[in-house]
C-alpha cells in the first residue's frame, strides 16, 4: 500500500492552527517520536495483553492469539490510517469531533457533538480501566513479595494513589510528559524482550506447537455448530481492547512540531509496532504454559490471570521480575491515558460543549498545560472506580463495564469522521499525509470492521448468562446513548454550533504574545485570562 508521507507542511504549525480557528496556547515542544510514544504508551501491550489475558483462556486459547491477533492488528491499522488522513488535514487537539464538524455535509453540530462525547467518555473509561487494572497488578505483585492480601478497599486505595501521581506528573509540563512517554516506548520493548528471554529459558517444559497453534479451547459454555467461530471472536476482544487509544497522537498535535505529518505517522506507527511486540509477548506466554495445566485456574483470576501461569512456569522469583516490569509499563500507560484524556476535554471545553467549560479549557500559563482538565479527568476516573466496592464474589464487574464503555465509545468516535470523509469523496482536501488512491478501500474496510466489532462486543460472552457473567456492554452503550442524545435534545441543540473561532489571526497572535509575556514574567497571568474571557464572549461560528 502506497502512503504519501513525504510532503512537508506548506505552512507553519501555528499558522495552520490559526486557520483552524485556535491560538497556540499549549506548548509545542514534542517531536514526532514523542507524539507516537503517547499512543504507543496508551496501547501498552504489557497492560492490555496481560489484564485481559483471561479472555483467550476462556475463548479460543492459542488459536485466538495466533490467528486473531494479526487479524485485529491489520484491521486496527486500517482504522488508524484512515484516521491519519483526516488528522493530517485538521491537526487540532480536538481531533475527532472537530473532524466530524468539518466533514459533515448536513447536521454538522450533531455529528460533532456525538463524536466528541463518545470520544471523551470513552477516554475517561479507558483511563479508569487502565489504572484500575494497574492497581490490581500492583496488588498481585505485593502479594508475591510480602504477606499482603488484596482487598477491594486496598485496591481502591492503590487506584487513588496512582491517579493522584498521574495528575501531578501531567501538571508539571509537556517536556516531562514527552520524556516519560519516550522512556515508556523503550521500557515496553525491552520489557517484551525480557518476557521472551525469561519465558523461553526458565521453564522446565514448554507447551507444544500443536497446543499453541491448533488446540482450540472453549470454556465459555457455548456449544453448537457455529460456536467455534463465535467463541474465536470473543477471544479476539483481547486484541481489540489492547489496540485502543491511538487517537492520542491526534489530540497531541497542538503540542507537536510538523503536526500534519507527525500526528498521522504517530497513530499508524504505534499500531503496527504494538502489533508486532504484542504478538511476541502473547506467544511467549502461551508457550510457557506447562503441559496439562488447567487454564481455568488462571482464567479464574481474571484481571491478574497471567500471574498464576508465570509463577507455575518459572517460580515466584522470576514472576516478581516480570510482574514488576509489567506494573511499571502499566503505570506509564495510565499516565499517557490521562494526558490524552485531558487534551480532549480541554479542546471540547474550548468549544463550549462541556458543562463548566470555562474552567476546563483554562491552561496554566507557566506550564502551558490544561491543569484543570487534568484533575477533572483524574477525578472522573476515580468516581468510576468507586463502583468496584459494589462488586461481589471477587468478580470485577465494574472493570468489565468500564472496558465496555471505553472500547465502544472510542471506536464509534473513530469511525464517524472516517465515514464522513468517505462521503465527501474528492471534495475532501487532503493534508500532506494521505493514502492516495487507497483512501476508499482502506476507509470502507475500517468502517465495516468497526461496525462489526461494535455489534459483536454487545453479544453475550459466557453461558449460562448470570449476573456475574453478563456482558454489560449493551447496558453501558445504552446509557451512553441516553446521555449523549438526551443532553442534545433537552439542551445542547439550542446552543452547540460545533467548533468555534477563538478570534481573528491578529487577536490570536495578541493572545499568544500575552501568554509569552506571562511565561517571561513581564505580565500577570490575570491579563492573559482576561483576554481569553473577552475572546470567548464573542466567538464567530465556524
Amino acid at each position: 500500500m502506497a502512503v504519501d508521507a513525504s510532503a512537508s507542511a506548506p505552512k507553519s504549525d501555528t499558522e495552520r492552527l490559526h486557520e483552524l480557528g485556535y491560538a497556540q496556547e499549549l506548548g509545542r515542544k514534542m517531536q514526532g517520536f514523542s507524539n507516537m510514544a503517547v499512543s504507543f504508551s496508551i496501547i501498552c501491550i504489557l497492560a492490555g495483553c496481560l489484564t485481559t489475558f483471561y479472555l483467550v483462556l476462556y475463548a479460543g486459547g492459542g488459536p485466538a492469539v495466533v490467528w486473531g491477533w494479526p487479524l485485529v492488528t491489520v484491521m486496527s491499522l486500517f482504522v488508524a490510517m484512515s484516521m491519519g488522513e483526516v488528522c493530517s488535514a485538521y491537526p487540532t487537539a480536538g481531533g475527532l469531533y472537530y473532524w466530524s464538524a468539518k466533514l459533515a455535509k448536513k447536521n454538522a453540530p450533531l455529528w460533532s457533538w456525538t463524536t466528541g462525547w463518545f470520544n471523551l467518555i470513552g477516554q475517561i473509561a479507558i483511563t479508569a480501566s487502565v489504572d484500575f487494572a494497574l492497581a490490581n497488578f500492583i496488588g498481585g505483585f505485593l502479594s508475591l513479595v510480602s504477606d499482603y492480601e488484596p482487598t477491594k478497599y486496598s485496591i481502591l486505595f492503590i487506584y487513588a494513589v496512582m491517579l493522584l501521581i498521574h495528575g501531578v506528573l501531567n501538571s508539571l509540563g509537556i517536556r516531562l510528559i514527552a520524556l516519560i512517554n519516550d522512556i515508556s516506548v523503550w521500557w515496553q520493548l525491552a520489557g517484551v524482550a525480557v518476557f521472551l528471554v525469561v519465558l523461553v529459558l526458565l521453564p522446565d517444559e514448554h507447551a507444544s506447537a500443536e497446543y499453541v497453534f491448533t488446540t482450540f479451547q472453549n470454556n465459555t459454555g457455548w456449544s453448537g455448530p457455529m460456536s467455534g467461530i463465535y467463541v474465536f471472536f470473543i477471544g479476539c476482544l483481547l486484541a481489540q481492547y489492547t489496540i485502543t487509544g491511538f487517537d492520542a497522537s491526534a489530540h497531541m498535535t497542538e503540542e507537536t512540531e510538523n503536526a500534519a505529518v507527525a500526528g498521522p505517522k504517530g497513530m499508524v506507527t504505534a499500531v503496527w509496532l504494538s502489533g508486532i511486540a504484542g504478538y511476541i509477548l502473547l506467544l511467549a506466554l502461551f508457550f510457557a504454559i506447562p503441559a496439562g495445566y488447567d487454564t481455568l485456574t488462571a482464567a479464574g483470576s481474571l484481571i491478574t490471570a497471567p500471574l498464576p501461569i508465570i509463577v507455575d512456569s518459572i517460580g515466584a522469583g522470576g514472576a516478581k521480575l516480570l510482574i514488576g516490569i509489567a506494573c511499571v509499563a502499566q503505570f506509564f500507560c495510565g499516565n499517557a491515558c490521562l494526558t490524552a484524556n485531558s487534551r480532549m476535554l480541554y479542546a471540547f471545553s474550548r468549544d463550549g460543549a462541556v458543562p463548566g467549560h470555562k474552567l476546563w479549557h483554562r491552561i496554566n500559563p507557566r506550564t502551558r498545560t490544561p491543569t484543570n482538565s487534568i484533575w477533572f479527568c483524574a477525578a472522573a476516573a476515580f468516581i468510576a472506580g468507586l463502583f468496584s466496592l459494589r462488586d461481589a464474589g471477587g468478580f470485577p464487574a465494574t472493570f468489565f463495564a468500564i472496558v465496555s464503555i471505553g472500547v465502544v465509545g472510542l471506536y464509534v468516535a473513530y469511525v464517524i469522521p472516517v465515514f464522513l470523509r468517505l462521503r465527501q469523496g474528492e471534495a475532501f482536501e487532503r493534508g500532506p499525509w494521505h493514502l492516495g488512491r487507497w483512501s476508499y478501500l482502506v476507509g470502507w474496510i475500517a468502517v465495516v470492521w468497526v461496525v462489526f466489532i461494535s455489534i459483536y462486543f454487545m453479544l453475550p460472552q459466557f453461558s449460562p448468562i448470570t449476573w456475574a457473567s453478563f456482558n454489560y456492554a449493551p447496558v453501558a452503550f445504552g446509557l451512553l446513548l441516553l446521555f449523549v442524545y438526551g443532553y442534545w435534545l433537552l439542551s445542547a441543540r439550542k446552543w452547540f454550533k460545533g467548533p468555534q473561532v477563538m478570534g481573528t489571526p491578529e487577536e490570536l497572535a495578541a493572545l499568544e504574545a500575552e501568554l509569552e509575556a506571562v511565561i517571561a514574567g513581564t505580565a500577570p497571568a490575570s491579563e492573559f485570562t482576561a483576554m481569553e474571557d473577552e475572546m470567548e464572549r464573542r466567538p464567530d461560528e465556524r
